[in-house]
């Protein structure tokens, strides 16, 4: 690509893979690392990993894998305003979940809790294990060997402890610099995405209303516009239409304050993005607006009384799963078995944050029905 902006992550200017490799041509660097998330089992596993809804519950709600796919388009249609790296983006967007457990936020706190004398358990840090190291498809390297400028956008934050143990990708966490703009895209396409469709799905549900929304002035204000511009629109083309128009106002704000921030700073290489304060973000006024919508979602959808339910028996499905393995690790997978003599505990995490929710709906059955076959 050579009509990037002179401060994007230039493929042909990587700091490289950990086990050099001759070089993919005719694709970049940054091509092959999308490749291999697409190519990798991880990925697939997405398609049945819980983001609000277990996927039992309907079959229009979001997974894990349609949110990296949204993410990706928001991803790589931000990158394009703004001359940055397209293919890096999108790596970064499609792999940033791969570490996720089954039954989404849930999952992850269940494991966390039961990681807590074994250096815990976050999902960043997850997803690039996945890609260092748990990935098993090539001959002489373990993982998918990527890139370190997708590396560094995977783990989009770390404390200081865990930074401390991965080297050169987690250098930034102790130097106080920034990861690429590329990254930082990355992190606020999420943003975006999980906001909007988390509103799309919860109104699906019939467990938040229009009513209910009304009173944010983010969602009130284009629901207005639709209503003046459509009077006799109605259901799910009056709600499509809406959150449409919500994260085109949020692609607009963020392309706009960004532009700014870069005229500010200046910057004109990689190196001085790193140095900079965070460049990618929305204006004051949009920020605010934006945490407004999340701060009433937490509320109103996360903490529904039908969501806790089902979060609430995932919680224990995943601790009984945990205790099981933990307590007698044969009854592990065998190549889970062998990852136990380096630690039982993370070798029981790596594998059960690695399920889909069905299939550790699944294992539980088989190991706690009698008359289920193993």
């Amino acid at each position: 690509m050579t009509d990037l902006a002179p401060y994007a992550a230039h493929s042909n200017g990587s700091r490289g893979r950990r086990h050099p490799e001759p070089p993919a041509a005719p694709r970049s660097e940054f091509q092959r690392d999308r490749d291999r998330i697409i190519h990798s089992t991880a990925f697939r596993r997405l398609e049945y990993k819980t983001q609000v809804f277990v996927n039992h519950e309907g079959d229009l709600f979001r997974t894990r894998l349609t949110h990296s796919l949204e993410v990706a388009q928001i991803g790589r249609t931000l990158a394009r305003i703004l001359d940055l790296n397209e293919d890096l983006i999108e790596t970064v967007a499609l792999a940033h979940d791969l570490g996720h457990t089954p039954f989404g936020h849930t999952g992850q706190d269940a494991l966390n809790e039961c990681m807590r004398e074994d250096g815990g358990f976050e999902h960043n840090l997850q997803s690039l294990r996945v890609v260092d190291e748990l990935e098993q498809k090539y001959a002489e390297f373990e993982g998918l060997n990527l890139t370190f400028e997708a590396r560094e956008g995977i783990l989009k934050h770390c404390s200081k402890k865990n930074a401390e143990k991965l080297g050169d990708v987690g250098q930034r966490f102790l130097d106080g610099r920034q990861p690429s703009l590329e990254a930082q895209i990355a992190n606020l396409a999420d943003e975006i995405a999980y906001n909007n469709h988390d509103v799309d799905d919860g109104l699906r549900s019939g467990l938040i209303t229009l009513a209910q929304l009304e009173e944010i002035a983010l969602f009130r204000r284009h629901l207005d516009e639709v209503r003046r511009l459509y009077p006799a629109l109605t259901d799910r083309r009056l709600i499509h239409e809406t959150i449409r128009r919500m994260i085109n106002t949020l692609v607009v704000d963020l392309v706009a304050q960004t532009r700014a921030n870069i005229a500010a700073h200046r910057p004109e290489t990689l190196a001085d993005v790193r140095a900079c304060p965070a460049l990618v973000a929305f204006s004051p006024d949009m920020q605010a607006q934006s945490l407004a919508l999340k701060r009433f979602l937490f509320q109103n959808l996360y903490r529904h009384y039908r969501v806790m339910r089902m979060s609430e028996k995932a919680r224990r499905l995943i601790r009984d799963l945990f205790a099981t393995f933990t307590a007698e690790p044969r009854l592990l997978p065998p190549e889970f078995q062998e990852r136990a003599g380096a630690g039982v505990a993370r070798a029981v995490c790596d594998y059960v944050a690695g399920m889909t929710d069905r299939y550790a709906i699944l294992e539980h059955r088989r190991l706690f029905d009698i008359g289920e076959t193993a």
